[in-house]
């Protein structure tokens, strides 16, 4: 079962991959950066949630 920082990484880093497609689509920048950040933040929290799971195993 995935830990707090794991569930919570994957769901920043769908919801950056929403704003990205979004601000893509409507040629909105600040949001298609927000969301390549927020993909960023996502992928990097679910790292750390990732490595507590291989260290409490």
């Amino acid at each position: 079962m995935p830990n707090k920082d794991q569930f919570e990484g994957r769901a920043k880093e769908a919801m950056g991959n929403v704003k990205d497609a979004a601000g893509d689509v409507t040629g909105n920048h600040k949001l298609q950066a927000e969301g390549k950040a927020d993909q960023v933040e996502g992928k990097v929290q679910k790292t750390v949630g990732d490595v507590k799971e291989d260290i409490k195993n």
